[in-house]
């Protein structure tokens, strides 16, 4: 019989099944915009985003925070970022600098965390503020591009191009965060 400590067996909660659920939406939103279903896509990214914000908050609520969930969420949220950011571009519904801009954060951040690990430097992965918020902006671009391509009529393209600009400055912005917080912690050890 496998060795299961308590926490393995904690790990299983509803929080973490609603992260779970959430990387399991990822392909099939990609598969509806590849399809050009924009209605479905759009049914199932609001699902996914509010996924997003309930296992947080079950999390904390139901006091069931686990290692498992402090990695499988930002994950899940990579995953969903992404892979809507890349196909979106990939279809010209988005300005491919976006998805560049976004994209190059992401790997920016895990290629962080790869030095900081080899370099056997001790951290902890807790989003930063200006990060929360990014992502919440990078959610809702995608949010609203999906809305305005299933209503066409009711898209403003300068909005659009405001949330673009929004977007991508933020996520620079984060991107610069974690440079600087990865350099710092480099230079401490």
């Amino acid at each position: 019989m496998p060795y299961r400590s308590s926490s393995n067996q904690e790990a299983m909660n509803i929080p973490n099944a609603l992260t779970i659920l959430r990387i399991l939406l990822v392909p099939v939103i990609v598969i509806f915009l590849i399809k050009g279903a924009f209605s479905k896509a759009l049914l199932v990214f609001a699902v996914a985003c509010i996924t997003d914000g309930l296992d947080g908050f079950l999390a904390r609520v139901l006091k069931q925070k686990t290692v498992l969930g402090s990695h499988l969420d930002p994950l899940a949220d990579k995953a969903l970022i992404v892979t809507s950011y890349v196909t979106l571009s990939v279809l010209q519904v988005i300005p491919s600098w976006l998805a560049v801009i976004v994209i190059s954060r992401d790997f920016i951040i895990l290629l962080g965390i790869s030095v900081l690990t080899i370099m056997s430097v001790s951290f902890e992965i807790r989003p930063a503020f200006v990060s929360k918020v990014t992502t919440v902006f990078q959610f809702l671009t995608i949010f609203l591009v999906l809305v305005f391509k299933e209503l066409p009529g009711y898209g403003n393209p300068d909005l659009m191009k405001a949330m673009y600009w929004v977007t991508a400055l933020l996520t620079i912005a984060s991107g610069l965060h974690y440079i600087f917080e990865g350099f710092r912690l480099m230079n401490n050890e």
